[in-house]
């Protein structure tokens, strides 16, 4: 059984211990790092509940972007982040099964319990020698007017689709778009996505902001899946600094002033996901 082979790294235990707790791991579609690519591929990462565990498979909740559904294929390699406290470990599994909802039990993906686990190091929590997630780039700007997003939004919705759709060429993702009231920009990266929002790092020389500004400007860079950043209003819901100093806000997706956008920012979400899907990983070679 894989906690044999692993049990100095203690692991599973801090698997079951996320179990018994309610708790949640993260994951990532896997994508092959050696694989070239003019641009690097980034990976959405989700947090989800853990529902069950047995010697042969993992099952967690299916993942949700705004109240929509996931869909993630069986056969999928993914990339399966474990952490409590400051012990972190990655391994790469397929997912096994789907199952959806019905009353009173969540939908849920069967993932395969891995051979090998491999210990994160801390400076480089998100990649290890056989799995690697790239987590999207986010320039953060503090929203000094939450209402003056809704015409900067509706111009990039614009622009991406016209860039999807071919009526205009590539070098138009540079253009110069409306923007919002804003502050001095900061950067930051998408490190998981939850029901209603996410979870973002950043670093220490770049998180004074986050002690002033409660609500914020986002443009996710999601290339090659979205041909330009996805501006996106936000709320800071709760920060928390961890052991380099490195401040882990979460977020919620603040649609009040434009909420038909939030239909299209799920589109662009999935369209990355189903993409990520058809990509070819070491895996499914």
């Amino acid at each position: 059984m894989p906690a044999h082979r692993s049990r100095t790294e203690r692991w599973l235990d801090s698997l079951w211990q996320i179990y018994e707790r309610g708790g949640g791991i993260e994951f990532s579609v896997a994508h092959d790092p050696a694989a070239p690519s003019p641009t690097p591929p980034v990976d959405l990462v989700w947090r989800v509940r853990v529902l069950g565990i047995s010697e042969r498979d993992l099952t967690v909740e299916s993942p949700v972007t705004l109240g929509r559904p996931v869909r993630l294929v069986p056969g999928s390699a993914v990339v399966v982040v474990i952490s409590v406290g400051q012990n972190r470990w990655m391994f790469r599994s397929q997912i096994l099964s789907a199952a959806p909802p019905r009353p009173g039990v969540h939908a849920s993906l069967r993932l395969a319990m891995p051979d090998v686990v491999e210990r994160c190091a801390r400076r480089n929590f998100l990649r290890v020698s056989m799995a690697a997630i790239n987590p999207p780039t986010v320039e953060c700007f503090p929203l000094l007017d939450p209402g003056s997003g809704a015409m900067p939004e509706l111009a990039a919705k614009a622009l991406i689709e016209d860039l999807h759709a071919g009526r205009l060429p590539p070098s138009a993702a540079s253009h110069q778009l409306p923007a919002p009231q804003v502050g001095p920009a900061f950067a930051a990266r998408l490190v998981n996505l939850g029901g209603g929002g996410a979870g973002l790092l950043v670093a220490h020389a770049e998180s004074a902001a986050l002690d002033r500004h409660r609500s914020l400007w986002l443009r996710i860079d999601l290339r090659p899946c979205v041909p330009a950043p996805l501006p996106i209003t936000a709320r800071v819901a709760h920060l928390h600094v961890d052991s380099e100093q490195n401040t882990y806000a979460g977020i919620a997706f603040d649609f009040a002033h434009n909420p038909p956008y939030r239909d299209f920012v799920v589109q662009e979400v999935l369209r990355t996901v189903a993409l990520a899907q058809q990509a070819p990983s070491a895996d499914a070679a």
